[in-house]
C-alpha cells in the first residue's frame, strides 16, 4: 500500500478519532465485508488479501471489535500485541490469526511495534499503562528478558508464541522446534543427501538453537557429513539468507541440499542458486521452515516445515482469555503451556541428488583411427 494512501486515511482517522472497519477496508483496498471475513476467520479470502487487511489494521492500530463493547455479555478483554519481527510474511500470518480470534472472543487488541534493544522494557511499560489485561509476544520478543521482566513487574498475564524454551512465568504456544528440524533433516538424508548445509536463525531466539540441535542430531544419527563449514549463521532475514547461501555454494565441495531456518532465508537460497545457474531441485535441494505465504509465491514452491502460525496466534488469544477470565473470577490461573503439531510439507524444491555419469576417458589415437 502506498505511503500517500496510508497518510490520507490516517489523517481522516485523526480528525474523527477512533478508526473504523471502513477505514481498514479503504486502506487495504477491499470491501468492509472482506475485512469482516478476515477478522472472523470465515469465508474464502486470498492470502494476499489477508495480508493487506492485516497490514492496514496494524497501520491504523484498529481494535477489531469496538462494536462488541456495546453488546451484552462479558466485559471486553484488553490485550496488547507487541511485535518486532524482521519477516513481513511471518508477521502478516500471525496478525491474521490474532485478529480473527480477537473478534470472536470480545478482545480489544492494542498493536504496537517495539524497537529491539535498550527501549524494549520502556515500550513494554508504556503499553501496560494502557490498562491491559494481558500481552501476547511473538518472536523475537518472546525471548527478551527485558520485556518478560517488565511484564512480571506489572503482574499481568502474558502468552509467548513460538518460543524454543518458554519462560515459566508466562503462558506459551509453540511447536517442538527440535523435532521439526530433526524430521526435515532426516527427510533430506532419506532422499540421498549427505552434505546438507544448514542456515541458523537469529541467535537472540531460543527456537534457532533448538532447530540447530535437531539438525545436528539427525546428521549424527544417520552418519551424514557433520562438517562445521556446512553450518552458517543467518538472522531470519532475506538478506542474511543471500549471504549464507553464497557462502555455502562457494565451498570447494558444495552441499547438495540447503535447509534454512525460515522461509525468507530459504527463498534467498533459491535466488542465489538461480543466479549461479543451478537448477532447483535438480542441482540443489532447498527447504525452509514456517510455511508462510512466501513458500508458495516463489518458484519452485518450497518444501518446508509447516508451523501453524495463524493457528498459534489464535490459540494464544484463547489461552490468554481463559486465564484473564479465571483471574476475574478469583480462581487459580497458572500459565498454560500449549504444544501444537508441525507438518512437513513437500512441494517442488526438494529431490534426490542428481547422479551424473562419470566422464568418459579421451579417445586414444588408435581408437580414433580404428
Amino acid at each position: 500500500m502506498s505511503k500517500a494512501k496510508t497518510g490520507t486515511v490516517q489523517e481522516e482517522v485523526e480528525r474523527r478519532g477512533q478508526p473504523t472497519m471502513a477505514d481498514v477496508a479503504k486502506l487495504a483496498g477491499v470491501s468492509a465485508m472482506t475485512v469482516s471475513r478476515v477478522m472472523n476467520g470465515k469465508g474464502l479470502v486470498r492470502e494476499s488479501t489477508r495480508r493487506k487487511v492485516a497490514e492496514a489494521v496494524a497501520a491504523l492500530n484498529y481494535t477489531p471489535n469496538q462494536e462488541a463493547r456495546n453488546l451484552a455479555g462479558s466485559k471486553p478483554i484488553r490485550v496488547g500485541f507487541l511485535y518486532s519481527n524482521p519477516s513481513a510474511a511471518y508477521l502478516s500470518e500471525f496478525l491474521v490469526g490474532l485478529l480473527s480470534q480477537s473478534g470472536l472472543n470480545n478482545v480489544q487488541l492494542f498493536v504496537e511495534k517495539c524497537e529491539a534493544g535498550e527501549q524494549e522494557a520502556e515500550q513494554t511499560r508504556r503499553l501496560v499503562e494502557n490498562g491491559l489485561d494481558g500481552i501476547i509476544l511473538p518472536p523475537p520478543l518472546c525471548d527478551s528478558e527485558a520485556v518478560l521482566s517488565a511484564i512480571a513487574q506489572a503482574s499481568i498475564p502474558a502468552v509467548v508464541v513460538a518460543c524454543g524454551l518458554p519462560d515459566a512465568r508466562v503462558g506459551a504456544v509453540s511447536i517442538d522446534d527440535y523435532e521439526a528440524a530433526h524430521a526435515m533433516t532426516r527427510h533430506l538424508i532419506n532422499l540421498g543427501h549427505h552434505r546438507i548445509g544448514f542456515v541458523v536463525g537469529h541467535p537472540n531466539q531460543t527456537a534457532s538453537a533448538r532447530r540447530l540441535q535437531g539438525y545436528r542430531a539427525a546428521i549424527a544419527e544417520q552418519g551424514a557429513d557433520a562438517s562445521e563449514e556446512l553450518v552458517v549463521q543467518g538472522m531470519f532475514t532475506y538478506r542474511s539468507g543471500l549471504d549464507a547461501a553464497e557462502h555455502l555454494l562457494a565451498l570447494e565441495e558444495r552441499p547438495t541440499a540447503i535447509f534454512a531456518s525460515n522461509d525468507d532465508m530459504a527463498a534467498a537460497a533459491v535466488a542465489v542458486a538461480h543466479r549461479l545457474g543451478l537448477d532447483v531441485p535438480g542441482d540443489l535441494t532447498v527447504t525452509g521452515f514456517d510455511d508462510t505465504a512466501l513458500a508458495t509465491t516463489i518458484w519452485p514452491e518450497l518444501t518446508t516445515v509447516r508451523q501453524p502460525i495463524a493457528g498459534m496466534a489464535r490459540e494464544a488469544v484463547q489461552s490468554l482469555v481463559r486465564r484473564v477470565r479465571a483471574l476475574r473470577e478469583g480462581a487459580a490461573a497458572e500459565p498454560e503451556q500449549v504444544r501444537m503439531d508441525f507438518e512437513l510439507v513437500r512441494r517442488q524444491s526438494d529431490a534426490a541428488p542428481r547422479t551424473r555419469p562419470s566422464a568418459l576417458p579421451p579417445l586414444t589415437a588408435a581408437k580414433r583411427v580404428g
